[in-house]
């Protein structure tokens, strides 16, 4: 597996392999890799010849109040993960690099972006949508994969791709949980053992909303009711947002349409920020 850090030396190498007519797959990551990041790369190597993992925590999707000096980083155990799972290229642009004194470029996607998570993370998004446009232009990737877990930053990202007319194929890879349901994410980390007996509660949340769902239910209230009763079982848990919306967009619906919608949950868990999502 090669390391590269220069971003010259990044594109220079995506460039040279593209003219050879290989085709690159791109997996963004901020490190603290785990088993769902393992099915990422997966993915990436079914779809493309050259798979490149990226490891950068952008400080442009954090607010100030937010983790990003405690975010776990682990480089030792994420080259290992990579390197176990058939990565080829492993990414790491240093930070001065990517956004050196003089930067003053942001790119902001105002539609999907707004709802859900985009109201208690106001510039989160946009964080995301700038620092995802330097690595496309960077490792120029013909496919770009993400997780379903984060369901809305899928959607930001595909209209920002479809949008700006970019040549990428957006590949979103199934949520992987934990035997309880809980979402693989790296801030899973932060738990305890007994806030991890409580993290297990929102995924039985999504599922009572999706069994309503699945047995006729087309009310939102009423889906909406039952996950957010079952999310206050626990004094632990502060729901952020539960809410039903189109898939696409992220925008609230009245009824709850099959297959065109999710339903999204955000919670303080303590002090741990976790998200999750089922589609209906």
């Amino acid at each position: 597996m090669q390391v590269i850090r220069s971003i010259n030396e990044m594109q220079s190498t995506s460039i040279s392999n593209r003219s050879k007519g290989r085709l690159i797959g791109l997996v963004p990551t901020m490190g603290a890799l785990h088993e769902g990041h393992a099915s990422l790369i997966k993915t990436s190597l079914d779809k493309a010849d050259l798979t490149v993992v990226s490891i950068y925590v952008n400080p442009t999707q954090f607010a100030p109040s937010e983790d990003f000096t405690e975010y776990p980083r682990n480089l030792e155990a994420d080259q290992a993960l990579c390197e176990e799972n058939g990565v080829d290229i492993l990414f790491l642009p240093e930070n001065e690099d990517v956004y050196p004194s003089s930067y003053s470029t942001y790119v902001e996607e105002e539609l999907v972006s707004k709802g859900l998570c985009g109201v208690s993370r106001p510039n989160h998004f946009r964080g995301v949508t700038t620092i995802c446009t330097q690595l496309f232009n960077i490792v120029r990737p013909d496919v770009a994969v993400f997780g379903q877990k984060d369901a809305q930053q899928c959607a930001v990202l595909r209209k920002m791709i479809n949008d700006l007319h970019m040549p990428i194929e957006l590949a979103i890879s199934p949520t992987i949980r934990e035997e309880d349901g809980l979402a693989k994410s790296s801030r899973n980390q932060y738990l305890t053992q007994e806030q991890r007996k409580d993290a297990g509660l929102i995924y039985k949340a999504l599922m009572e909303g999706k069994t309503l769902s699945d047995n006729g239910v087309r009310s939102v209230d009423r889906a909406i009711a039952e996950v957010t009763h079952t999310l206050s079982q626990s004094r632990r848990l502060r729901i952020i947002y539960a809410a039903i919306v189109d898939k696409n967009l992220m925008q609230p619906v009245k009824e709850i349409v099959p297959g065109e919608c999710l339903i999204a949950v955000a919670c303080w868990l303590d002090q741990v920020r976790l998200i999750d999502n089922i589609e209906l």
